[in-house]
């Protein structure tokens, strides 16, 4: 049973946006290179902003179609579980070796999967539906929604850490290294991007899922703003290079 609710305010309309600059972004990213021969951080990034977009494209039906059990599970899973991992094991392929990279992503891997089955296995409380609104509180195994905030924090450390660290990094360089103001705006750019999807969600479980549409949309904006800025100036490559793509810029 779901539980009756007004009309959807404009707010919840936002997704829908967020959904077109997703695939916009995406595209961009494969643009430069064939997906067979993407690196691995950048097939995860791709990975990551097809998650993002998935999330609120599940967003966009709910406010268009009305909600359901069905659609609050996929929601969870690819918004909840995924809208930031894919993004965070995308920069520890960039930040670690890979054999290190490849240890964490079997470990967090294995723990998001599991996650996700338990969301598809779990029962369905039908009295906290709503309409046109999605939530996680539908879900009875609430042990699920304690794990969710571990696979956040841990995707948040790498992405929005490795960004910030490279922001510092670019307008503090080390000694003979000149400072690159625009890719330390772009990564600045890009660890706020990634900290406001973050703070929506906090809200979401709060019940202002509105926060988290409002968070997503501006979120991607200023990751896709950080990216052109980097991209729009590249130096030779130096030391610093590899900090670079922290910022999506190769």
């Amino acid at each position: 049973m779901i539980a009756a609710a007004d009309s959807p305010a404009l707010v919840h309309y936002l997704p829908i946006g967020t959904t077109a600059l997703s695939v916009a972004f995406l595209v961009v990213l494969l643009r430069r290179h064939r997906l067979t021969a993407l690196p691995p951080h950048l097939l995860w990034w791709a990975l990551g902003i097809l998650a993002y977009g998935a999330g609120t494209a599940l967003e966009s039906a709910i406010t268009l179609f009305g909600n359901s059990a069905e659609l609050t599970r996929w929601w969870y899973i690819a918004g909840a579980l995924l809208g930031g991992y894919p993004l965070g094991t995308g920069s520890v392929y960039l930040l670690c070796s890979r054999r290190t990279a490849n240890r964490l992503t079997a470990i967090s891997a294995t723990v998001v999967l599991g996650l996700a089955i338990a969301v598809l296995c779990s029962p369905i409380d039908a009295n906290q539906l709503e309409a046109h609104r999605p939530t996680g509180s539908v879900l009875v195994w609430s042990w699920v929604r304690l794990g969710t905030p571990f696979v956040n924090l841990y995707a948040a450390a790498f992405l929005i850490g490795g960004a910030a660290m490279s922001a510092f990094r670019f307008w503090f360089p080390r000694d003979g290294e000149p400072r690159d103001g625009a890719r330390a705006l772009g990564t600045a750019l890009i660890a706020a991007g990634g900290l406001l999807p973050g703070i929506g969600g906090g809200m979401a479980k709060a019940g202002i899922v509105e926060g988290l549409y409002v968070g997503e949309f501006l979120g991607l904006v200023l990751i896709w703003a950080g990216h052109a800025t980097c991209s729009r100036r590249r130096a030779p490559d130096t030391g610093a290079a590899a900090s670079d793509a922290v910022a999506l810029a190769r």
